[in-house]
């Protein structure tokens, strides 16, 4: 009996999965000096510089997920999408600022039985403008209980002086690397753009070379509006 073979073995890899999720704070304060537009351009801005990482690394799958916290914390992309066709709808503002809430529910969603276990290292980016409005610290406890919640590639960008680093800096869970601040529209979209993708080339075992850094991009001209 002849066998045909068509592949070298082993010429064709079955992508892995790797989760991004944006973690957006949508509490009333975004809704004032155009933070919440400005985040909305930032993350659709964004998608293509994912594109670019999901090109780099044919073996990683990069799929989208995105949370919106205000009163509570709800899916604003609930079902992990292929960035290639992922279509940002605009988040809206008002509320608090639950993030507990919000780290409970990306808590839920990295556990062992909903995770592949030959999945990459997620990538979680958390935006915030302001303080936490609930038990932040027991939702950011049971995230790490999580295995994935804890080997998850974790950035944060603060929005305008509010911002709480503090927070910011215990999400990261890292000393080496410290939450980016936002000072205007501009500043925005550039550094969301950075930690995006950063944290998606690291979750995907890419090196970052040539990739700009984050003090490159604290002294870009500010637009009118400084937050």
């Amino acid at each position: 009996m002849r066998v045909e073979v068509t592949e070298r073995p082993g010429s064709v890899l079955a992508s892995r999965p790797l989760h991004f999720v944006v973690m957006a704070d949508c509490s009333g304060s975004m809704a004032s000096d155009g933070k919440i537009q400005a985040l909305n351009t930032a993350l659709r801005e964004t998608i293509p510089h994912l594109v670019d990482v999901a090109a780099l690394n044919p073996h990683a799958e990069v799929l989208v997920r995105a949370i919106a916290f205000s009163a509570g914390a709800r899916w604003h992309i609930e079902e992990p999408t292929p960035v290639e066709a992922l279509v940002w709808k605009d988040l809206t503002a008002g509320g608090y600022t639950d993030l507990g809430a919000a780290l409970h529910l990306l808590a839920s969603q990295l556990s062992p039985s909903n995770m592949q276990s030959r999945a990459l290292p997620p990538a979680v980016v958390l935006v915030s403008d302001g303080m936490p409005t609930d038990d932040w610290c027991a939702g950011l406890e049971k995230l790490m209980r999580e295995p994935w919640g804890a080997r998850a590639v974790r950035m944060a960008v603060g929005i305008g002086r509010d911002a709480d680093l503090e927070v910011l800096q215990a999400f990261i869970g890292s000393s080496e690397l410290a939450p980016l601040t936002a000072n205007n529209p501009e500043q925005l979209v550039r550094l969301l753009r950075w930690a995006s993708t950063h944290a998606g080339r690291v979750a995907s075992t890419l090196t970052a070379a040539g990739a700009v850094e984050p003090n490159d991009l604290i002294g870009s001209s500010a637009s009118e509006i400084v937050w």
